[in-house]
């Protein structure tokens, strides 16, 4: 490459970085791509659970010109979502939810598409090559990418880790038809370290670099349509949305520092709310309290339930009023989650209102429910 496309690269990172991206790298996307045979591997094992667009998308997802032949480099940026404090602490606070620190700011896909496509614009206006922008919203491996790109690497909990950042990172990825010089590599850097398998309170983790999205807390509670497997139940503890344990467990979080675009600022009353304000939000409610979140996307019932499995877990019985009126909820996924609930939390007033509900109900269908959900 010539000294003025060397120029070029650097100049296109440092105008990522103006835009106000953490870090930005450049990776060919032309050549060999061995993470389409893992994710092949790890979708014939049946590891991706209920996502079946992974299915579906498999042969555009196994290398990035299978999604756009004329793909030739991959501009990677990186922005921080660093929190200020330890998410760990809140897994203690059993009467609050603990959401995913990514999810407790405004939803990052407004906040980097944004930007993204001014990148995208000055890299199609430098080199005259058509782009692509890409916010982990299209059949793109966008981590593999980053690694290639320099940006981190792929850890054994099989997210990306930066020596800089840490493991609190959104990815962005503008795609291009030009070649741009790619930056290094960066290697593995995890060593003997099993800090984020040995934290997983579900064991997802098969083995290190190895996830089974069927017993990741962030899929049950985030993907997952139907009831949580009760097997999982205990284990999700006051976790409502989305699990950050083993990217709190890294080690090279301590070179991270917390996140200086405000947009992810989490909000207030995300921080550690009330479950049984949660559990009391209907769908109107629960669309105006999470506008602008990515905790939308999910729907109500979905986070309902979750919070009813966090409330049957907080070993508070005064939250079990807080239960009552979902045990008759549409959603079937929040009735049982319900049910669960006051069975472990509260005894007593579970086997008076089933008993109630026997000597009333004319719905077997319900009757049966009542049966299984404890």
């Amino acid at each position: 490459m010539s000294q003025e496309h060397d120029t070029l690269c650097e100049a296109l990172k440092r105008r990522a970085r103006a835009l106000g991206f953490d870090a930005a790298g450049i990776a060919r996307a032309d050549e060999a791509w061995e993470a389409g045979a893992r994710l092949a591997e790890f979708i014939a094992e049946g590891r991706h659970g209920e996502m079946r667009w992974m299915e579906e998308t498999l042969a555009r997802r196994s290398a990035p010109t299978a999604m756009w032949a004329d793909a030739r480099s991959a501009l990677v940026v990186a922005l921080n979502y660093g929190p200020d404090h330890d998410p760990l602490e809140t897994l203690a606070q059993r009467e609050t939810g603990n959401i995913s620190v990514y999810a407790r700011g405004r939803d990052y896909h407004d906040v980097i598409k944004t930007r993204l496509k001014q990148l995208a614009g000055e890299v199609a206006q430098l080199t005259g090559a058509e782009v692509k922008v890409f916010v982990d919203t299209a059949p793109l491996m966008e981590k593999p990418l980053a690694q290639k790109a320099g940006l981190g690497w792929q850890g054994k909990h099989t997210n990306l880790v930066s020596r800089d950042l840490g493991s609190w990172f959104f990815l962005g990825t503008v795609l291009t038809a030009a070649a741009l010089a790619p930056d290094v590599p960066e290697p593995d850097h995890c060593g003997s370290c099993r800090a984020c398998l040995d934290i997983c309170p579900t064991n997802a983790f098969p083995a290190p670099y190895q996830l089974d999205a069927r017993r990741c807390i962030s899929y049950l509670t985030i993907e997952h349509a139907g009831p949580i497997p009760r097997e999982f139940r205990a284990a999700m503890g006051n976790r409502i949305y989305g699990c950050d344990d083993c990217l709190a467990a890294c080690p090279w979080n301590k070179f991270a520092g917390a996140a200086s675009e405000s947009a992810l600022f989490a909000r207030a009353e995300l921080k550690s709310p009330g479950l049984d304000e949660l559990a009391a939000l209907d769908d109107a409610a629960f669309r105006e309290v999470f506008s602008g979140s990515p905790i939308k996307r999910s729907g109500r019932a979905r986070f309902v339930r979750n919070v009813a499995v966090a409330i049957g877990n907080s070993g508070t019985p005064r939250l079990a009023a807080s239960l009552l009126p979902l045990l008759d909820d549409e959603a079937p996924a929040v009735r049982g989650a319900s049910v669960w609930a006051l069975a472990r939390l509260d005894p007593a007033r579970f086997a008076a209102e089933k008993a109630r509900r026997r000597a009333s109900e004319s719905d077997s269908a319900v009757i049966e429910e009542w049966d299984l959900g404890a």
